[in-house]
């Protein structure tokens, strides 16, 4: 009983206190709205920093950043008044016409590639996702196979691997091998191979002479936070030029500054790199756009009209990018995320310790973690917002925290106290 107030009492943010609107706006959404998402009982309406509000303008502690996106935080006044000026100038004109932004973004992110240690980028095209960025990526590779493949055999095979997403349209979808996400829509793309992640021995046997390319994530996300070795990703660079095949990156969650650098790929040797780089989430921070990164030589084998875009590359969204690019890819923003990533890093270990029938392992790297546990974490997502601090899970029993790049060490703390607080209550919970 004397366990049961004391939950009740770090109970900030009950459900059963969420202001009358919200339910008159929940059930009118839940009327004309196609729901494909399960969402708890609140509504946010405003923003700043780490920190969202609610319609009873609750303050909620963001360690989800809009899945990875809200890399800058929530509001950020800078990026408001480049959107708000832009906006009053010219919002679209299509890709029949040229406009002042994309290609000084294109400019920008190839150069800061090249500058910082990763991939010899060369060519950039944009796209309004992390998907969209993939199935162009896909479809690049394809034309790739036809244009290598040796007379009289088909060169079109995909291979990625467990525990990956890539994306939901048919093709990003087919090289996410989740029976979750793929059975509802079967029959995929045809060619698609699926392998085991950091699995050295079974490349030679997937990646072969039909092979037009391997789709990897350097730090698989949605999977669970699982760090591909560095022995893999040479084997598998290795073995892509052997057969001829082009080995892509997606860097679409762990891209962009979450690792402590740009790219997730610049900790890696550069026998290691990609033909390929796809990136989305933070690249506007929050304002729909996505990017296709080549080298020179896949660059060369895409013509006009094989790819397009309706939306893609246009001025606002390339305006805003730049805002937020020049301002992740700097020193100041980039040591936050090493020293408050080791800080968490070292506060989970320590819970690990203390619940080691709970807590198995704490993987990732900067402000990408995943926190194993043993059981299914779900409950611990509604324990924590009732706290006033909004985590989400992964695959594979896995909670996983990205926060905005931008957290302060004091706001970490805070999030780090209601966690402790939390697995405390679900750990006595499991006991009963």
């Amino acid at each position: 009983m004397t366990e049961q107030k004391t939950e009740q009492k770090t109970l900030t943010h009950a459900d059963e206190n969420i202001n009358p609107k919200t339910i008159e706006l929940l059930n009118k959404q839940d009327k004309y709205t196609i729901n494909t998402y399960n969402r708890p009982p609140i509504v946010l309406t405003k923003g700043k920093g780490c920190w969202v509000y609610d319609l009873a303008d609750r303050k909620f502690l963001d360690f989800s950043a809009g899945i990875a996106v809200n890399a800058l935080g929530h509001a950020d006044a800078e990026l408001a008044s480049v959107i708000a000026d832009q906006a009053t100038k010219l919002i679209h004109l299509s890709n029949l016409y040229h406009n002042e932004y994309a290609g000084e973004l294109a400019e920008l992110l190839v150069n800061i590639t090249k500058e910082g240690g990763g991939f010899e980028a060369a060519r950039v095209f944009f796209s309004n996702s992390g998907t969209e960025a993939n199935e162009g990526a896909l479809k690049f590779a394809r034309k790739w196979g036809k244009q290598v493949s040796k007379e009289g055999k088909e060169k079109y095979g995909v291979i990625s691997y467990n525990n990956a997403f890539h994306g939901r349209t048919m093709g990003a979808l087919s090289a996410t091998p989740s029976p979750k996400y793929q059975a509802p829509f079967s029959p995929l793309v045809p060619g698609f191979v699926h392998s085991i992640y950091n699995d050295i021995e079974k490349i030679p046997e997937v990646v072969n002479e039909n092979t037009c390319a391997v789709i990897v994530e350097p730090i698989q996300g949605e999977g669970g936070v699982w760090v591909a070795t560095v022995d893999f990703l040479k084997a598998l660079r290795k073995r892509c030029d052997e057969v001829n095949a082009l080995l892509i990156f997606d860097e679409i969650q762990c891209g962009l500054g979450r690792t402590g650098k740009l790219w997730a790929h610049q900790h890696l040797p550069k026998s290691c790199h990609p033909d390929i780089l796809t990136l989305a989430k933070p690249l506007a921070n929050g304002f729909p756009i996505g990017a296709i990164i080549t080298t020179e030589k896949v660059a060369n084998i895409i013509k006009i009209g094989d790819h397009g875009t309706t939306f893609g590359g246009n001025p606002l969204a390339c305006r805003a990018a730049l805002s937020v690019v020049r301002r992740i890819n700097t020193p100041e923003l980039l040591s936050n995320v090493n020293s408050v990533g080791d800080y968490l890093v070292n506060e989970f270990k320590r819970l690990a310790s203390k619940y080691p029938s709970l807590i198995t392992n704490i993987r990732g790297k900067g402000l990408i973690l995943g926190i194993q546990f043993t059981v299914d974490p779900t409950p611990l997502i509604g324990l924590a917002r009732e706290r006033g601090l909004l985590l989400i899970t992964a695959s594979n029993q896995t909670v996983r925290i990205i926060p905005p790049l931008i957290l302060k060490k004091e706001e970490a703390q805070h999030g780090v106290k209601i966690i402790e607080e939390i697995v405390d209550i679900f750990d006595k919970q499991r006991s009963n």
